[in-house]
């Protein structure tokens, strides 16, 4: 899910090196291709942490000076069948929001069905700062977070830019539980909140992998701010509660089932409206909770790759049980 790096690019020293593994390639033909005249990329460099896609910085240099582009490629053979749609729906997605003051990335160009890359590729601008997971000042990045959720529900566009229908990542017959706990009441509680209908909800423009792997930072203490959103290949139409969710149950494990539990309430405050039927967002909250289970497999790689190589599968299965049981104390009914 996360798509970025923790390195910290404003000031970043240039690394020719990958350059010359390009060589002639499709992919590098076709970024030469979107370069104005007399511009030539000087570095390529892999970026870690993501899961979907293979992400690289670029270096260009040209008559108009220095400047940073950054090469999302779907490799994985998943994701190259669903790359036309997700690759368009971001490129769409970025022109559209262009104007409205999010910090997102400025599109270059894309190439969604390979007819010119070795693989689906979108070239765009890099933003800065970095990706942080640890738990210094996460509190704050909490806050921020919400913040910055709360303005992205508040994207106004005209019925025919609005993004497809939310789609959701589980059902009761796709959840994977863990194969041994000591909470198996707990599972089987949060299994029966799934095999509910779908509560009816307010739609709202969502980004719907929005949580703390998805969004760049820049400075400390008092100077934390959020200087980028990426990758928005499943923006959608949804309950805001869903994009709530999704943050709370990131950060639930990442840093605990308090953190998570906080998120809804620093959103509100923050203007953000939730369903104010607990029941409601309850279904939402567990919805996404049980996407990550057993153990947050998909996210966990990326987020050991960053830096949190405390986040074992047991771990995450405790956290992931710890924040059901506290989702039940407040909410449930």
């Amino acid at each position: 899910m996360a798509e970025s790096g923790t390195i910290d690019f404003l000031g970043a020293e240039v690394d020719e090196s990958g350059v010359d593994e390009w060589g002639l390639s499709p992919t590098r033909a076709w970024v030469d291709k979107q370069l104005p005249d007399g511009d030539r990329i000087a570095g390529v460099e892999p970026l870690r942490g993501g899961w979907t896609s293979e992400m690289s910085r670029l270096h260009v240099t040209g008559p108009g000076g220095s400047r940073w582009l950054v090469l999302r490629s779907f490799v994985r053979p998943f994701f190259v069948r669903h790359a036309e749609g997700l690759l368009t729906r971001e490129a769409r997605m970025l022109g559209l929001l262009r104007d409205t003051g999010l910090p997102v990335a400025h599109l270059q160009a894309v190439d969604a069905t390979a007819e010119f890359c070795e693989h689906p590729s979108l070239l765009m601008s890099l933003l800065p700062g970095s990706v942080r997971l640890d738990d210094e000042q996460a509190e704050q990045r909490s806050a921020l977070l919400a913040q910055e959720l709360a303005r992205v529900h508040q994207v106004r566009v005209p019925d025919t830019d609005r993004p497809r229908t939310y789609q959701p990542w589980t059902s009761p017959e796709t959840v994977r539980l863990p194969d041994i706990t000591g909470r198996p009441e707990l599972w089987e509680r949060a299994m029966d909140v799934l095999r509910r209908e779908p509560p009816p909800y307010r739609g709202c423009f969502l980004h719907r992998d929005f949580h703390p792997g998805n969004v760049l930072f820049t400075g400390h203490g008092n100077g934390l701010r959020v200087s980028g959103l990426v990758d928005w290949v499943e923006t959608s139409w949804g309950p805001a509660d869903l994009d709530v969710a999704h943050c709370s149950s990131a950060l639930a494990l990442l840093h605990g089932a308090p953190a998570g539990m906080e998120l809804a309430d620093q959103y509100a405050a923050a203007g953000g409206l939730l369903d104010p039927d607990p029941a409601a967002h309850l279904y939402w909250r567990v919805l996404d909770a049980l996407a990550f289970a057993p153990d947050a497999e998909k996210v966990a790689g990326p987020w050991r790759e960053l830096g949190r190589t405390d986040l074992t599968p047991a771990r995450l299965t405790a956290r992931l049980e710890d924040y059901l049981q506290a989702l039940f104390h407040r909410y449930g009914c």
